[in-house]
C-alpha cells in the first residue's frame, strides 16, 4: 500500500529530535504503520456527515498530510485512502455511466444485512426491486425493471417518439414536467402505474397521452362502440377535462340502467384517487372496476399515498406495478405558491376582503379564485361584492350544472376574473393564471388546503395565496404551521398562539372516531354462530 510504504520511511526522513518523542505517540505511530487501512470511497455527502458527527462528538483524530514524488497529496485519517490512481478510475467508470444514460454518482452502501446496492442512481433491494433516485428534481422511481434503458425520463416531448398531431398539445410547453417525463415511457410501454406528486404539477396531461395512443390502437384492431378508456375523478368539474366523463356515483347508474358497458375497458386511470375515497366512492370504484376488461392497464394519480388508496392499488393492479413519487408522499404544499396566513376575528373578513381585492384585483383582468366553506356562504359573498361594484361569478352545488359550467367558463376565459367558489374547484381545475386564491373561509382539512391554494402556482409560474384564520379553526393550527414550515413560508405569532398540536385524523364519514387500517393488517374473519333458539 502507497500510504504504508509513505508510513514506513517517514522516521528515516526524520531528524534526531524524534527520539524525544513521547511513549503515547510513538505507540499511536506504531499502531497505524502495524494496521493497514482499510479503503472506503466516500461520496461528497457521506463526508459532510461524517465530519459532522465528528465535531459533535468532539472528535480530535490526527490527520496527516503525505506529499510523494510527484506532488500529489493524500490524505490519512486512518480510515480513508483517496489516491489519484484510484480517482481516475472512478472518474473513468462515471464516464461509462452517463454514456448509458445514468447521471447518478456511483456509490456501493451496504446495509446491516448486505443487501442494497446503489449503483448510478439506482438502488436494488434484496427481493429483485429496483429504485431509481433523481436527486436534481426529488424523483424516486420503484417498481420491477425500473432501471432498463427503455425507461429512461423524458428530457424533451420528442424523445417519445409520438406522432406530432399527438404532441400538438405539448407545443405550450417548453418540456415535460417531472411526473410525464418519468411516467409516460412505463404507460406507453403498457406497464400498470402509480403517480403521487403535488396539485398543479401535471398529472392530467402525463396520464392523457398515453391514454389517446392506448385509445388509436384498440381502434385500429377492431370497431366497437363501447368505451375503451375509462378515467374516474371525484368532481364533475374536473372530469369534464378528461377523455370520459365519469364520477363514481354517476358511472354506476349509468351501468345499472343498462346504458353504459365496461367490459372493453382495457385503460382504467383513478384520478385524484385519495380524494375519490375520501368522499366515500371506494364502494363504486370497486364495482365500476370489477366490470372492466380482466386484461387491462390500470393507472392511479394521486397527491398523497394514504393506506386506503395503497389497500386498492394492490387489489386491482399488476403485482408489481411502478410508482414515482415526485417530492413526497406526504401532504405538502407546492413550494411555487406564496403563503399569507392572516389571523382575524370573522365578522371583520368582509371588510378585509374588499381590500384585498383592490390590491390584487386592481386592474380586474387578472384571474382571482375565492374560496368559501359553504354554497350558502358563496350566494351572500357573490351577492355582497356585486352591490360593491365587483364583477362576479360563483360556482357551488346549490347551483345546476348548466350555471356552473357557465361561470367556470366565463372565468376561464376572462370575461369575469373574479370567481368564489367552494371547495368543488379545489381539485384539478386546470384554470389558466390563476394569479391569487384568498381562503375566505378556512376549509374543514389542511388536505383541502393545500388544494385549494394549488390552483395558483401551476405550471411552472408563481401565485400568491392569502388565507384567513380565526379562533374557529384553532384546531387545525398545528397542521397549517406544518404545512407552511416545510414549504419555508412565514408562520404568524398569532397563529402559534393557538398551538402547534396536531389532531388525529377524522374521517368525514365516520367523524372522531375513525380507525385508518394499514394496507397491510390482515383482513377480518367471519364469526358464524349457532341458532340459539334450538338451544334446549
Amino acid at each position: 500500500m502507497v500510504a504504508k510504504k509513505q508510513l514506513d520511511d517517514e522516521p528515516q526522513t526524520l531528524n534526531n529530535s524524534t527520539n524525544n518523542e513521547s511513549k503515547s505517540h510513538k505507540k499511536h505511530k506504531r499502531k497505524l504503520e502495524d494496521q493497514e487501512p482499510e479503503i472506503v470511497v466516500e461520496s461528497k455527502k457521506e463526508k459532510k456527515k461524517k465530519k459532522k458527527k465528528q465535531e459533535q462528538e468532539g472528535f480530535n483524530g490526527k490527520i496527516e498530510t503525505l506529499c510523494g514524488s510527484n506532488g500529489n497529496t493524500e490524505i490519512i485519517d486512518g480510515s480513508v485512502e483517496l489516491s489519484e490512481k484510484k480517482k481516475k478510475k472512478k472518474e473513468k467508470k462515471q464516464k461509462q455511466e452517463q454514456e448509458n444514460g445514468f447521471n447518478g454518482k456511483i456509490e456501493t452502501l451496504s446495509g446491516s444485512n448486505g443487501n442494497t446496492e446503489t449503483f448510478g442512481g439506482l438502488v436494488e433491494l434484496s427481493n429483485g426491486e429496483v429504485v431509481k433516485e433523481s436527486s436534481s428534481t426529488n424523483v424516486v422511481v420503484t417498481g420491477k425493471g425500473a432501471n432498463e434503458l427503455k425507461y429512461k425520463a423524458l428530457v424533451k416531448f420528442v424523445d417519445s417518439g409520438l406522432p406530432s398531431e399527438v404532441l400538438e398539445c405539448c407545443k405550450n410547453f417548453e418540456k415535460p414536467s417531472p411526473i410525464q417525463s418519468h411516467s409516460w415511457p412505463f404507460l406507453l410501454d403498457g406497464r400498470d402505474f402509480i403517480g403521487i406528486a403535488r396539485t398543479g404539477s401535471g398529472k392530467t396531461l402525463a396520464f392523457g397521452i398515453p391514454a389517446i395512443m392506448h385509445i388509436m390502437g384498440k381502434r385500429k384492431s377492431k370497431k366497437s362502440k363501447n368505451p375503451v378508456c375509462l378515467v374516474l375523478s371525484p368532481t364533475r368539474e374536473l372530469a369534464q377535462q378528461d377523455i370520459v366523463i365519469g364520477t363514481p356515483g354517476r358511472l354506476q347508474d349509468l351501468m345499472e340502467m343498462g346504458v353504459c358497458n365496461l367490459k372493453e375497458v382495457s385503460f382504467v386511470v383513478l384520478d385524484e384517487a385519495d380524494r375519490m375515497l375520501d368522499l366515500g366512492f371506494e364502494p363504486a370504484v370497486r364495482a365500476i372496476l370489477s366490470q372492466t376488461c380482466s386484461v387491462r392497464q390500470s393507472v392511479m394519480f394521486s397527491a398523497t399515498w394514504p393506506a386506503a388508496v395503497h389497500q386498492l392499488a394492490q387489489e386491482f393492479m399488476d403485482p408489481n406495478p411502478i410508482k414515482v413519487v415526485v417530492g413526497s408522499e406526504d401532504l405538502a404544499a407546492n413550494h411555487d405558491v406564496m403563503q399569507i396566513v392572516e389571523v382575524l376575528e370573522d365578522r371583520a373578513r368582509d371588510e378585509r376582503l374588499q381590500c384585498l381585492l383592490e390590491k390584487y384585483h386592481k386592474s380586474r383582468r387578472n384571474r382571482v379564485l375565492v374560496f368559501v366553506l359553504y354554497k350558502k356562504e358563496a350566494s351572500r359573498v357573490e351577492m355582497m361584492l356585486q352591490k360593491r361594484g365587483w364583477k362576479v361569478v360563483s360556482i357551488s352545488g346549490d347551483k345546476q350544472q348548466h350555471a356552473r359550467t357557465k361561470a367556470l367558463s366565463l372565468f376561464k376565459d376572462g370575461s369575469c376574473p373574479l370567481m368564489i367558489a367552494t371547495d368543488v374547484a379545489a381539485r384539478g381545475l386546470d384554470i389558466p393564471d390563476v394569479e391569487v386564491v384568498i381562503n375566505y373561509s378556512f376549509p374543514l382539512t389542511t388536505e383541502d388546503y393545500v388544494h385549494r391554494i394549488g390552483r395558483t402556482g401551476r405550471a411552472g409560474k408563481k401565485g400568491v395565496a392569502h388565507t384567513f384564520f380565526t379562533k374557529d379553526n384553532k384546531g387545525l393550527s398545528g397542521e397549517l404551521i406544518n404545512v407552511l414550515r416545510e414549504a419555508g413560508q412565514n408562520v404568524p405569532a398569532a397563529l402559534l398562539n393557538f398551538g402547534t398540536h396536531v389532531k388525529k385524523k377524522e374521517s368525514k364519514l365516520y367523524g372522531a372516531h375513525f380507525r385508518e387500517i394499514d394496507a397491510n393488517a390482515p383482513k377480518a374473519t367471519k364469526i358464524k354462530f349457532g341458532d340459539s333458539d334450538n338451544e334446549d
